[in-house]
């Protein structure tokens, strides 16, 4: 293992041991045993008293490298350190390590940035600037345990979804050689991209743009938004193949909200920027999103009349959103959905940072802006396709009702940044016009980009991880045909391209590792789940907001492991030296107290 200190010499201060703390138990041992057991797997002596806790997984983890763009870790550090959402992040921390303070944070987030490939969690630790760490294992095993319930809804969702739809049989299947057309294949029109700087000078806001087009153009105007920190390139695969088929595709880019805005934010004094403004994500960027499709609109409108290329080519009128993420929500909010914030005020005042997903962080930063209710509709907006979308209570508790034109919503059950139930299925039994669900069983947030096109760092943050391109290429296959398909529903040819709109399409592109499921309503396996439908669960606070069900197999989990765990330290310290310190172990889990208290002196216990 190559730690900081190698790296680049040690630090006035460095930590050298970790005292470690359950309930009023408390031990010291030093970071080199530590690193003996990641480097071989073998428990010392002084952390025998841990072994339950010291598996593979740990072991792992303390070895893996960790790679860190120093420019937006301090990014990072200052939303943490600056807002009132990262100063609830920061509790947390130190719930976990009680002597963790801010300048600890910054001066070691400093040394890890300028370090050298192959720094791991060790190498972090030593770079602390004190000479012990304290960590309250207790407070980090409960709040890991909560992860879990997230993690378990997701299995739950995909057990669900991974069985056959009904009425899909043998004699019913679908395949793309029996469509009288191919929307599958690339097409046959010559496609030309141009490339556009717009400028909305009463915004002051450049507006770079991609225009996919051929002579064969025909049928609606296809307009595409990123999601928070990618590019007009996200879906730039989706983009060449309809216009392939004889679309135009106007793929936007959000300069307040892409990679470049994050990778280029001010390092300006932070005490001149108002306490409550998040630096990652605008809050204006939820106002700014629509009205950037809405000037777009308006200046295509102008080519269309006056472009000797581009004339009679931008169909304006009639207009086929498709957004992913963040560009998900900016659909929505055109296509009707007001932006409603009075529901979401009380919602962030409660926000703990274990119970959330970012969706939730990304969401909050919304009630920095002066109003709390908008209406963004563009009536061109004339269908939706929405991959991924973040809505949460963006809306108000039924806002997606007001949205009327058709939807195709795509959902993965693997997403952790706008988890499926939450923020797609529920918002997806809200809308009130015709609607397909597209739900991929063990996608993620990415699972749908293009794989030339994205950000490799985004691949690594634990909530995002990237699936293998040739894991996911079937779905982006029958993303580009079931697109297509439903953009052509707006022209006189739907009935040929209605069939690939069927769920025995879907099973057709469906492989092992990533199934797919078509239909127009929320399986019934789902629709009766609480947590999708009661609108006011999401709102309450904690653990409680997880289906009941999976917080009750959670917590006897749990409990078997604590109680495994305190039978093992007793036995344990019955064996130990008398030098051990009596200890009083408590221990209580969310929603699960367990009252079997153990006591152990060696004066009271020879």
């Amino acid at each position: 293992m190559v730690g900081v200190g190698t790296l680049m010499g040690p630090p006035a201060l460095a930590a050298e041991s970790i005292t470690i703390q359950l309930g009023l138990f408390s031990q010291t041992v030093s970071l080199d045993d530590l690193q003996a057991f990641a480097a071989t797997g073998e428990v010392p002596g002084s952390l025998q008293l841990y072994r339950p806790l010291l598996n593979a997984s740990l072991q792992e983890a303390l070895q893996g490298e960790i790679t860190l763009d120093p420019e937006v870790g301090q990014v990072i550090l200052d939303e943490i350190l600056h807002t009132p959402g990262g100063a609830q992040l920061l509790d947390t921390l130190r719930a976990i390590a009680p002597n963790l303070e801010a300048t600890d944070l910054r001066s070691t987030l400093a040394q890890v940035s300028e370090a050298k490939p192959g720094l791991t969690l060790l190498g972090i630790l030593r770079a602390m600037p004190q000479d012990t760490l304290e960590l309250n294992v207790g407070t980090l095993i409960t709040l890991a345990s909560q992860f879990r319930l997230a993690q378990m809804e997701s299995k739950a969702l995909s057990r669900v979804l991974r069985q056959v739809p009904d009425g899909q049989t043998e004699a019913t299947v679908v395949t793309p050689e029996l469509l009288g057309v191919d929307p599958f294949s690339t097409g046959t029109a010559q496609v030309e991209r141009w490339e556009l700087v717009l400028r909305d000078r009463r915004r002051d806001r450049s507006i770079p743009v991609d225009i996919y087009w051929s002579e064969d153009t025909h049928g609606p105007l296809v307009v595409i938004s990123h999601g928070f920190g990618a590019d007009r390139r996200f879906f730039a695969y989706l983009a060449q193949h309809l216009a392939s088929h004889g679309l135009t595709v106007v793929s936007v880019e959000h300069p307040g909200s892409n990679v470049a805005s994050l990778l280029s934010l001010p390092g300006d004094d932070l005490t001149t920027i108002a306490a409550a403004q998040s630096r990652i994500l605008p809050a204006t960027e939820f106002l700014d999103r629509p009205r950037d499709i809405t000037y777009v609109l308006d200046r295509l409108e102008r080519l269309n009349a006056h472009s000797y290329s581009l004339r009679d080519r931008l169909n304006t009128d009639q207009v086929t959103f498709i957004g992913h993420s963040l560009g998900g929500y900016t659909g929505l909010a055109l296509a009707g959905a007001a932006l409603d914030l009075r529901s979401l005020e009380s919602y962030c005042q409660t926000l703990k940072p274990v119970n959330v997903s970012p969706a939730d962080w990304f969401q909050c930063a919304a009630l920095d802006l002066p109003v709390k209710y908008a209406n963004l509709r563009d009536d061109r907006i004339t269908q939706l396709v929405v991959a991924n979308p973040l809505t949460g209570l963006l809306f108000g508790e039924a806002g997606l009702s007001r949205v009327r034109v058709p939807t195709l919503v795509l959902a993965g059950t693997h997403d952790a940044v706008t988890p499926m139930a939450s923020q797609q299925l529920r918002p997806f039994m809200q809308l009130s016009s015709t609607k397909y669900l597209l739900t991929v069983v063990g996608g993620s947030h990415l699972s749908v980009g293009d794989p030339n096109n994205l950000n490799a760092d985004l691949g690594r943050i634990p909530f995002m991880p990237a699936l293998p391109d040739v894991t996911t290429a079937p779905l982006r296959i029958f993303l580009q045909g079931v697109t297509l398909s439903f953009v052509m529903q707006q022209t006189p040819e739907a009935e040929a391209y209605a069939p690939a709109l069927s769920p025995t399409m879907a099973n057709a592109f469906s492989t092992a590792n990533l199934p797919l499921r078509l239909s127009q309503t929320v399986p019934e396996g789902l629709a009766s789940w609480p947590r999708l439908r009661q609108t006011a669960l999401y709102r309450q606070e904690g653990v409680s907001s997880y289906l009941s069900s999976l917080l009750h197999l959670e917590a006897l989990a749990i409990q078997e492991q604590f109680q495994a765990l305190q039978r093992q330290m007793v036995a344990y310290l019955r064996t130990t030296p008398p030098s051990l310190t009596a200890v009083y172990l408590p221990f209580v889990i969310p929603s699960a107290p367990m009252h079997a208290h153990y006591r152990y002196s060696r004066e009271a216990n020879p």
